[in-house]
């Protein structure tokens, strides 16, 4: 398979059209981080930012803005890890009334996920501190006592919080940690993987069958060259291709149904326009 610095050299207008439509795309808000910075206290955004990326699966992009701000507003701030916790009935029914008969399959987690979530803020304290005695792979570490976070190597959801609680705004939080030794992985997104096999260095092989291991380097290789001084930036942006938004993919909502993307003599999903 061809290195991910190989693939940019061999499609010069391939990767500048990438660059350019990462850094139209890296203004577009994380939809968890657009949420968790709703609340005044950082321990509270950092709180909601860790209930967010592990909420954040098998669900569209609007409707899960949707559910994260109505527990939000029902529970706000220390509501998520205060005793007593809210109920079954009264997480569940506010996640319920905010998808308006959208299916999701992991309703029926969300009371166990949000009580997990409130557990490790009980666990750990101040929420501030916590994140400022930690490496990226100490903080990599402890989210996997968050139910539903993962267990495995390597973790998406773990390395999206990371990247949401460390990258400045509208990205992340911009918060701080303790020195890394190595850089935290980025976050492997289901729109990062579209874009790695159809129109990035796995183009020409067959991306769903390589390692977890593999499918991680190849982003973090590829996105160190689309955004040197900010890989993050890159992984974020990429989050986005063919991702469904409100009435069809976000991209194409962004571009004018593609006509301003960049992407566009390359993309065989865009729309075409004479």
């Amino acid at each position: 398979m061809v290195s991910a610095r190989r693939f940019a050299s061999d499609e010069p207008a391939l990767f500048k059209s990438t660059v350019d439509f990462i850094r139209h795309f890296s203004k577009v808000p994380d939809p968890v981080v657009a949420v968790s910075s709703r609340e005044s206290d950082v321990s509270a955004k950092i709180a909601w930012t860790l209930l967010g990326t592990t909420l954040f699966q098998g669900i569209d992009y609007p409707a899960f803005v949707s559910v994260l701000s109505a527990l939000q507003k029902q529970f706000p701030g220390d509501r998520l890890w205060n005793l007593p916790v809210p109920s079954v009935k009264e997480i569940q029914s506010c996640a319920e009334s905010a998808l308006e008969g959208y299916e999701w399959k992991l309703l029926p987690d969300v009371p166990g996920i949000f009580w997990s979530v409130g557990l490790f803020v009980r666990r750990h304290g101040n929420m501030l501190e916590w994140l400022n005695s930690r490496t990226p792979e100490g903080i990599w570490r402890d989210l996997g006592e968050i139910y539903f976070v993962g267990k495995g190597n390597p973790r998406p959801k773990a390395c999206a919080a990371i990247y949401r609680l460390l990258i400045p705004a509208p990205i992340g939080l911009g918060l701080g940690c303790a020195s890394p030794k190595r850089p935290a992985p980025l976050p492997l997104t289901m729109g990062a993987r579209r874009f790695l096999a159809m129109l990035g260095p796995a183009r020409d092989d067959s991306f769903a069958d390589l390692k977890p291991e593999k499918k991680q380097k190849m982003l973090d290789d590829y996105c160190k060259i689309l955004s040197p001084d900010c890989p993050y930036v890159a992984a974020h942006a990429l989050q986005f291709y063919l991702e469904w938004g409100k009435n069809d993919f976000i991209c194409r909502e962004s571009t004018c149904r593609c006509a301003k993307c960049p992407l566009y003599e390359h993309c065989n999903n865009a729309v075409r326009h004479d």
